[in-house]
């Protein structure tokens, strides 16, 4: 005797070796044995043969109209067999009777399974909603199938145009697009991003970057509202000129110098910086955004500024502008150029002239200023400053030994192409600048900390640097605090102090007390987006340096090795480990030939050749 009986969801045959009442010794067609329970035992047949019997089940229950057997059973439940016999009009044989169980199993959204053999038909309203759940389903699916089919033949669906940056930057796993998208890079063993670029959804590699920062950082765009800036009272006019030094495309011009004879015949030295928050109350709309935003953010070629336009315009120092500035004044002896005396004072400034450092510094360097040549604009004072830069630096505790210098790079984009050059800091014009950035930002600290007057500075023990509320020293520059006010039209941590500084100037009540929470949040935020936008500003350079090596073709490079196999190119700021490279001592220096360059994974490879140049015992 053989069974027809259900297990795991299915059904099966098998032919009985042993009956126990409540349970079955049954063997398969494969001739696999397994003990069944009775309970689950459907039908029990003589004839045909177990596979032809399985074999003609599945063709009748395929042959069985689903619509029509749905319209023929009751409204109340019922047995298979009992629909089997109403739907073929007599008594059913095994074989017709375990067809009509295996069509009632097979469309679950016509028949409710009730219980072993029994259902119950589906109202037809639940009915009507299945089956155009299932419709939606089928439709979907081919939907995707033909996404998937167009990816790998590397043609962007016309679907996914308006949802790129969702696909890119944040995919969701439920929709079409994503599914398809993930089938097709399985199917061409590619990432999400060189598949959509080789369908072209991304005419630019360095636009793949920038919108992922844009789409995770500045999700409303990079856009302003209108705003106005507040009137402030008239402030003294400065009797001094200034003048400023920045890189070429600058336009936030916080800082600028001035110099003055006294007639004692010292001298007396300005630092000036921009006063924005004259003119930026706190919680105004300007305010609201700068405390969004926190800084400028840098790349190759552009930038996102902290401010609206119209309000750094109204604060930058620009020449042949008149503009409130917050100033720093020292008298310094003309002989030895000790600090004699400092006042800090709110005031009106005329800046002169706008010094650029590509024009600059082919006229103020180390050589001119050994041979000394002095037949340019500033010149005189610039080699005053410069002097006193070196004097700042040695009070500092810091060596004036150039010996070991660090470069720093410019990136300059214009037209899509890439120029890349560099400077060794410590240079004049870098010296000249940080050092009295050093001297302005270090007397502000002390300033407030002086009076009592909450500030955010920053701090460094045993090698780390960190943001804090409380003056403690900097190591690292060798002054006893520091802080960040030099940069306000760039920084809102620097409109922050220069609030401070203000209040304090005026004998009026700072705008954060001290352990104000509001300044303990302003802190933890802005060192959080401080760290986002450098490390994109790094990532950036990174792909410009790789867009050089393509621009330039690049086919072999020299490299210093910094450890193991990380190495750094000798003419452009590039750092990455190279598998191939031998065991080589620091500072070694070698040569490589540059292999496929990735411009979205920010990679390349990259072969060792030869040593050019073995560590200096």
């Amino acid at each position: 005797m053989n069974i027809f009986y259900e297990e795991d969801g299915g059904f099966k045959v098998g032919s009985i070796l042993e009956d126990n009442t409540t349970s079955l010794q049954v063997e398969n067609i494969h001739g696999k044995r397994s003990k069944i329970k009775s309970a689950n035992v459907m039908l029990r047949f003589a004839q045909p043969g177990l596979a032809e019997f399985l074999a003609q089940a599945e063709g009748i229950a395929a042959a069985i109209d689903v619509e029509f057997l749905w319209e023929s059973c009751p409204q109340e439940e019922f047995g298979f067999d009992s629909l089997a016999q109403e739907y073929f009009g007599h008594a059913p044989t095994p074989i017709e009777a375990a067809g009509t169980l295996i069509r009632l199993h097979s469309s679950p959204m016509h028949f409710y399974k009730k219980g072993k053999g029994h259902y119950k038909s589906a109202p037809p309203e639940a009915l009507k909603s299945a089956l155009a759940s299932a419709e939606k389903k089928r439709q979907q699916a081919a939907l995707q199938a033909r996404y998937v089919e167009e990816l790998i033949a590397f043609t962007l669906p016309a679907e996914f145009a308006d949802k790129l940056q969702m696909i890119l930057y944040k995919p969701d796993r439920n929709t079409l697009e994503v599914k398809a998208l993930e089938a097709a890079c399985a199917a061409t063993h590619l990432s999400a991003a060189h598949l959509l670029h080789r369908c072209g959804a991304m005419p630019s590699t360095r636009d793949y970057h920038l919108h992922r920062f844009l789409f995770e950082n500045f999700p409303k765009g990079v856009g302003f509202p209108d705003v106005e800036v507040e009137a402030h009272p008239e402030l003294p006019l400065a009797a001094v000129n200034a003048f400023s030094i920045d890189d070429a495309t600058t336009t936030e011009i916080d800082d600028a110098f001035s110099l003055e004879r006294l007639a004692n015949g010292n001298w007396r030295v300005g630092v000036h910086i921009a006063a924005p928050v004259l003119g930026i109350l706190p919680n105004t709309p300007v305010d609201v955004i700068a405390a969004q935003r926190l800084s400028t953010v840098y790349m190759p070629g552009d930038k996102i500024t902290m401010l609206p336009e119209n309000v750094v315009q109204a604060f930058t120092l620009r020449a042949d502008k008149v503009c409130p500035a917050l100033s720093l004044y020292v008298e310094v002896d003309a002989t030895t150029l000790d600090i004699l005396h400092s006042d800090s004072r709110l005031e009106r400034l005329h800046i002169a002239a706008n010094l650029r450092h590509d024009t600059l510094e082919p006229l103020f360097n180390e050589a001119t200023l050994a041979a000394g040549k002095l037949d340019y604009a500033y010149a005189h004072e610039l080699k005053l400053l410069w002097d006193f830069a070196q004097k700042l630096e040695m009070l500092r505790g810091k060596s004036a030994d150039n010996s070991t210098q660090q470069i720093d790079y410019n990136f300059h984009v214009e037209d899509d192409r890439i120029s890349i050059s560099n400077r060794l800091r410590g240079s004049p014009i870098d010296k000249v600048v940080s050092e009295l950035m050093i001297l302005v930002n270090s007397t502000w600290g002390k300033l407030l900390a002086d009076h009592g007057v909450a500030g955010i500075y920053r701090t460094q023990n045993n090698g780390k640097v960190k943001m804090s509320t409380v003056a403690a020293p900097h190591q690292g520059l060798g002054v006893a605090q520091y802080m960040w006010s030099s940069s306000p039209l760039r920084r809102y941590v620097d409109m922050v102090n220069q609030r401070q500084i203000i209040s304090l100037l005026r004998n009026e009540a700072p705008a954060y007390a001290q352990n104000d929470t509001a300044l303990f949040t302003i802190l933890r935020d802005f060192d959080a987006a401080y760290t986002l936008y450098n490390e994109f500003q790094r990532q950036m350079e990174r792909y410009w340096c790789l867009r050089w090596l393509l621009q330039e073709d690049v086919k072999q490079v020299a490299v210093m090795v910094l450890r193991e196999n990380l190495v750094k190119l000798a003419d452009i700021p590039l750092v990455s480990r190279i598998p191939s490279l031998p065991e080589l001592p620091p500072n070694t220096r070698a040569t490589l030939e540059i292999g496929e360059i990735d411009l979205l994974d920010l990679n390349f490879n990259a072969r060792f050749i030869s040593v050019i140049e073995a560590t200096p015992a």
